[in-house]
Parts: structure tokens; sequence; C-alpha cells
């Protein structure tokens, strides 16, 4: 096979690898710039499985690169969708106490988003209602009104698009093979390229470890599970999520609304068995669902990180009558004839530090003078890709000049 040739070579065709391609190409416009995708279509995994949120940014600490990057890309995001004529629901989001021990958290999303400037209201549990009449709330809520919805399947194709009229170019159902000398090894042939970015997801960590990264760091999947209403559009009027335990990076079962104010209920965080867990044995890998297997159950016999309780908890929402009844903690009038379909599931792809036994809670990223590699572009990744990206290629650019 003859071997390509390219300044800046992409590897995932998800919406950080659209997004860093795209900044390639706008800080280096003479350069070429390929961007391969194992797929037939770009965001085929989570970024077009996305819940399409649009986070505010109050959930994480002021020291972290999601506070940094979440307000900024929620309004840059938006302001995207309105140019490009996306659709895009200005719901805003409720986040509802259950009883007195959720108010300690309350005030900790408060003061997490005055601490990140994010635009937040303390409400009393009558003001929720008055948003939102079928709200349940203990005393006090909080309301976000820039959080928001898109469809994350248009905002992936309006990339694409974006991409191609910049003049990259893709190479879709070409997966990364190896490395060879100075060559990338794909299912097309080598590449050679001046400088090699891994936007790869949910295998980001198997091809930094070909690069000599990702040393201390492994991707563990969890599977994301939506519960669909029958009821009709209009059913709420906004988002409403629960207190979040904060020592685990995720949010717990909320209601969702679409960009076509349907709701949905979940997501789940069950550990999946293998990378592309998604139904059934579809993409079953034997060597992946040993090593991943074996990694699940060493951390559920000593319990790293209060994972023994996070899996027994998330693998019981596989009933839809446990789906219903967390929800029912958060709305009134939430019927089990209601909620009959799932959605389609999606996979995160949650880094874990083996050597320090924890899941990462930010983002991470490793790299050098030859390649750079997202490891961990965990939600709320969608909404922070624009200013994270124009980041981490500071990063690359950093890097390259020491």
């Amino acid at each position: 096979m003859t071997t390509i040739t390219t300044d800046f070579l992409v590897i995932g065709g998800g919406v950080m690898g659209l997004c860093l391609a795209l900044e390639a190409k706008r800080r280096h416009s003479h350069a070429k710039v390929i961007l391969i995708e194992k797929e037939k279509s770009c965001g085929l995994h989570a970024s077009g499985r996305n819940s399409g949120v649009l986070h505010a940014g109050f959930y994480y600490s002021a020291d972290s690169l999601k506070a940094r990057f979440t307000r900024d890309g929620n309004c840059r995001l938006t302001r995207y969708c309105q140019e490009r004529g996306l659709r895009i629901n200005n719901c805003g989001k409720l986040v509802v106490s259950k009883d007195e021990n959720d108010l300690a958290g309350l005030e900790e999303l408060l003061w997490r988003g005055k601490r990140n400037g994010v635009l937040l209201h303390e409400i009393s549990a009558k003001e929720a209602q008055a948003i939102e009449p079928r709200a349940k709330t203990y005393s006090k809520a909080i309301f976000s009104p820039t959080t928001s919805s898109v469809d994350p399947n248009e905002v992936m194709a309006s990339l694409v698009e974006d991409a191609r009229v910049a003049g990259i170019e893709f190479l879709t159902e070409t997966a990364f093979c190896g490395r060879g000398v100075n060559t990338v090894l794909t299912t097309r042939g080598r590449i050679m390229a001046g400088y090699v970015i891994n936007a790869a997801g949910l295998y980001a960590d198997k091809i930094a470890q070909a690069f000599g990264f990702s040393r201390d760091y492994r991707i563990l999947p969890f599977k994301g599970l939506y519960l669909y209403s029958d009821e009709p559009p209009g059913t709420l009027k906004t988002h409403i999520y629960p207190i979040p335990d904060l020592r685990n990076p995720f949010l717990g079962v909320h209601f969702t609304l679409g960009v076509d104010n349907k709701v949905k209920i979940g997501p789940t965080a069950i550990p999946a068995f293998w990378r592309e867990h998604y139904h059934g044995f579809t993409g079953f890998s034997f060597s992946e669902c040993t090593e991943i297997l074996a990694r699940e159950s060493a951390m559920f016999f000593r319990n790293d990180c209060g994972f023994r309780r996070l899996a027994v908890s998330e693998l019981t929402k596989y009933a839809k009558s446990k789906m219903i009844t967390l929800a029912s903690d958060l709305a009134h009038n939430v019927i089990k004839k209601d909620y009959r379909k799932w959605g389609r599931p999606g996979i995160r792809a949650q880094l874990v530090n083996i050597k320090k036994r924890k899941l990462e809670s930010d983002f991470r990223y490793e790299g050098d003078r030859l390649s750079f590699h997202v490891l961990n572009a965990v939600s709320p990744a969608f909404t922070c890709a624009l200013p994270f990206a124009e980041y981490l290629f500071d990063e690359i650019e950093r890097i390259n000049s020491v």
C-alpha cells in the first residue's frame, strides 16, 4: 500500500476530534489535516449518543478544567447553534432537593456556581413550582437559566460540514492499527504524520499506550440508558435534576427535555463489560471483556472510590421500575405506563487512575513533540468542545515550543 502523508493526523471523529481538526486548520491554514474514523461516519459513538444538554458549569470545582470551559462552552455552542440555524431549547434546569440532607449539597452547588461565574437562582419550593408545576423539592431549589438542549446529531453534522469546507480530509472506515517507524498503521495503510492527535474516546488509552502514554490510566466503560416518556411534548417545562453525589462524576437519574420538548429519564451509569457494550453481544471482544471484568472485579472487592456501592446501585437501574421510582422523587405524576421505551444506549469512556485507584473527574491529556492524547473527555465535553479544543491546541503548541 502507498503511504499517505499529512501535517496533522487526528484520530477519532467525535466532537473533540472534529473541533481539534478545525483548530489545527484554523491555526495552520496551509497545513494538510486528515481525520480518521473507524466507523462509516463521524459521531456514531458518545458524541452522537449524547443527551444534548448544554450544561451551565456549576457542578465542578473552580480549579478544574471542566469549570473553566463549561460556562464558556455553553455560550459558544449556543451562539454556534443560533448562527447555523440549529435547533436549541432554552428550557433551563431545576435542581431540586429531596430532604434536609440535600441542603448542604445544594449550598455547595450554589457556591461552585458563584466561583465559576455561572448565573444561578436560589429559589423556594413555591418558586420552583411556578417554573415547573410538577417539580418536587424540599424547602429550596436551584434554577439554572442558561442550561439548554440541542440535537447532538445536528451539531455533529454541522461540524463535519465546517471541516469539509475548511479543507480537512476525512478517511472513514479507517481504524488505527498501531505505530510503525515514523508512521501510523491503519486499516487503509500507512500514514506519515507530522503530528498525531488522539481523540479516540473509548480507545484513547489504547492508542496513547502505543505512543508511550497512559501508563497510569485506563478507560472503564459505563453504559448510559434513558427511558423515554410517551407523554406529549410540553409535559414538562424544564430539565429537573437531583442534588448529585459529588464524590463521583455522575449526576444521577433526572428528567431531560429534548429540542422537541419530549421527556426522557436517566441516564444510568452501569459498568459495561467491554468498550462498545451497547446491545447484547454487539461489539463483543473477549480480550476487552476479560481485561475490563478483571479491573471492575478488583475495584468492586477492594471498593476503590466507593465502586461497590456505585456498581450495585447502577445495576438495579436495568429495571424500569427502579428508574421510575428515582424519577418520582423529582416530580409528581410519574406513571409507569408512560415510560415503556428504552432509548439508544451510550457508553461513557470514563478514565480510571489505576495507580491511585480512582475515577478521574476532570479532563485529562498527555503529549509530547510527536503526539497528543485526549484521555478523559467525558461529560460535559460536548458542551466544552469549542473552547476546550482551543486550550488543548495551546497546550500542543506549548509542548512543541519547549
